[in-house]
């Protein structure tokens, strides 16, 4: 006698064979019982759940000869051609393969045909594969069908289906089964089936269902084959090595499982499965697919890590996944995915670039300090930026360098000032004394280098069209291009001072004007014939670094439009 395999031998043929599912058969059977049958059903679920088997049910009760309070009584010649697959009433047809426009033309020409029973009852399954013209030739006949026929759809992603579908079907969502209901469901079919599996391999069976009935038969079905000797423990393997963060038990556990004839991507995604269960279990979650054994094994794995062990291993392992899809060798990407989940920094224990970035910022500080403690005290000056090392202006650095202006000392203090100030008055020392200022050379050549990159971003925004025009009065002056840009520009001049106080060591009051062009000091004029100067004779006052962008636009937009008004967005 051939043999039938155990999910097929019990597949249920009633309504009420049907376990986990009691909402669904509920709402059929009543509208069998009261004559309310609706023209189209859409059934979804997980796979393995009884979609395509209430369908068939559904399909034996509408044209049964003697139903019994919305049940078929599987007796009949109608009853037992549906269940042969012989059936003229019930039509099924595999969307996945039968989803072009012409095998739905095919189809939906028969529908207005008659049938040897009371209703015709097309089964679509995987209804979601469905090309969009296929979905529209379904769609008009779906709408408004003939009153002896009934439409089942089955769908495993019903977001998929189109939403003008959906609306014209009642929607009913089958659920995967608990560990409960699978035990009750492997012990019942092997006592019947007189399998003589013990515990162990009904427990495994149910392991490997993960609330799928049909899955569960399955696995059933290969335990009393004998092909059950041992439950893998990769899964349990990786779990522990990430606890106690062992790369290399990490690692061989890979290697084991792999060994065994397990692809990495099955082994990747059976972690990730582990990891969610105690994500769950963590959360207060009740995980109603887990057996109590592998309850037991969520908590142990929850209880020795952190929740934020667990929410970093899953986003890691998740991505390693996506990557292993279009990589040449999966196992790789895997291997690196479990490196790094062994190799995790505690939450507690700041970054490398956050302890780096709290140093500077500690320096920072102590730096203004100094530059904000006692007036006259003098502090030393920080530590230059970088400079170029190309252009005309790194070159008359050099000359800078090499030939410093002579420091003129301040004019004495009058003899009424001496007599209104004692020696000892803290007001008689000086801020600044004239002669410590920076010339308009010194201004100019740090301006584009060295000053205006530790600016922040609104103030470097406002400056950059600006230049050092020159140095008078005890003041800085800085150019701008135009009276409103001027007025803007003041509103910051405070960052431009801290700016210079910490380039140059001391303190340089700005003073903002209007700068037409006139105001800088010209170039030099070129000799008529060609000589080597000598130190008297260059003019560093016009040895600036050019900036491409100072000014143009604004001029330009200034020019173009006049009386308009800048508006900052920052």
């Amino acid at each position: 006698m051939e043999y039938t395999s155990l999910y097929r031998r019990y597949r249920p043929r009633r309504f009420s064979e049907i376990r986990g599912q009691e909402h669904v058969v509920a709402a059929l059977s009543n509208a069998v019982r009261e004559d309310r049958v609706s023209h189209a059903y859409l059934l979804s679920g997980p796979r393995g759940t009884g979609k395509t088997t209430a369908a068939r049910i559904l399909a034996k009760v509408l044209n049964c000869v003697s139903p019994v309070d919305g049940e078929p009584c599987c007796e009949c010649e109608s009853c037992r051609s549906v269940e042969s697959g012989t059936s003229f009433d019930l039509h099924e047809l595999d969307a996945a393969s039968n989803n072009k426009v012409d095998d739905m033309r095919d189809l939906l020409g028969k529908v207005a045909l008659g049938t040897p029973g009371r209703t015709k009852v097309y089964l679509l399954d995987e209804v979601h594969m469905l090309t969009p013209g296929a979905e529209n030739a379904l769609l008009k006949t779906l709408e408004e069908p003939p009153a002896h026929v009934v439409f089942v759809m089955a769908t495993t992603e019903p977001h998929k289906v189109v939403e003008t579908i959906r609306s014209r079907c009642q929607h009913l969502e089958l659920n995967l089964l608990s560990a409960e209901q699978l035990e009750s469901l492997v012990a019942d079919v092997a006592a019947d089936a007189a399998l003589g599996v013990d515990a162990k391999g009904l427990a495994h069976a149910v392991r490997s269902a993960r609330g799928s009935a049909r899955d569960a038969l399955s696995a059933l079905d290969r335990v009393a084959a004998g092909g059950m000797t041992v439950d893998d423990t990769t899964t349990t393997d990786l779990l522990g090595a990430i606890a106690d963060q062992d790369t290399g038990r990490a690692l061989a556990a890979l290697a084991t499982g792999i060994t065994r004839g397990r692809e990495p991507r099955v082994l990747g995604e059976a972690l990730l499965g582990g990891l969610r269960e105690a994500f769950l279990v963590t959360m207060g979650v009740p995980v109603e697919q887990l057996g109590e054994a592998d309850r037991e094994q969520a908590r142990v794995f929850a209880d020795r890590v952190t929740p934020a062990v667990i929410t970093r291993s899953l986003e890691t392992l998740g991505a390693a996944l996506i990557d292993m899809r279009r990589a040449p060798d999966p196992r790789v990407d895997l291997e690196v995915a479990l490196v790094r989940l062994t190799r995790t920094v505690p939450a507690e224990a700041p970054s490398k670039a956050v302890a780096e970035l709290a140093l500077r910022v500690e320096r920072l500080e102590a730096t203004l300090a100094e530059f904000r403690g006692p007036v006259g005290g003098s502090a030393p000056p920080p530590p230059a930026a970088a400079r170029s090392k190309e252009g005309p202006a790194a070159r008359a650095r050099e000359v800078l360098a090499e030939k410093a202006a002579p420091v003129v000392p301040p004019p004495p203090p009058a003899d009424d000032q001496v007599e209104a100030q004692g020696p000892d008055d803290p007001s008689t020392v000086p801020t600044m004394p004239v002669g410590d200022l920076p010339d308009r050379d010194e201004l100019a050549l740090a301006w584009a280098d060295e000053i205006l990159p530790i600016l922040s971003k609104k103030a470097r925004a406002r400056f950059t069209a600006g230049r050092f025009v020159a140095v008078e009065d005890g003041a800085a002056v800085f150019g701008l291009p135009n009276e409103p840009h001027m007025r803007r520009c003041s509103e910051m001049v405070g960052d431009m001072e801290v700016a210079l106080a910490s380039r140059f060591g001391v303190t340089v009051p700005v003073r903002m004007v209007v700068d037409d062009g006139r105001s800088a000091k010209p170039a030099p004029p070129r000799p008529s014939t060609p000589t080597a100067p000598t130190d008297d004779e260059v003019d560093l006052t016009g040895l600036v670094d050019a900036d491409a962008t100072a000014g143009s636009a604004i001029e330009k937009l200034t020019e173009a439009f006049p009386g308009a008004r800048l508006v900052d967005s920052e």
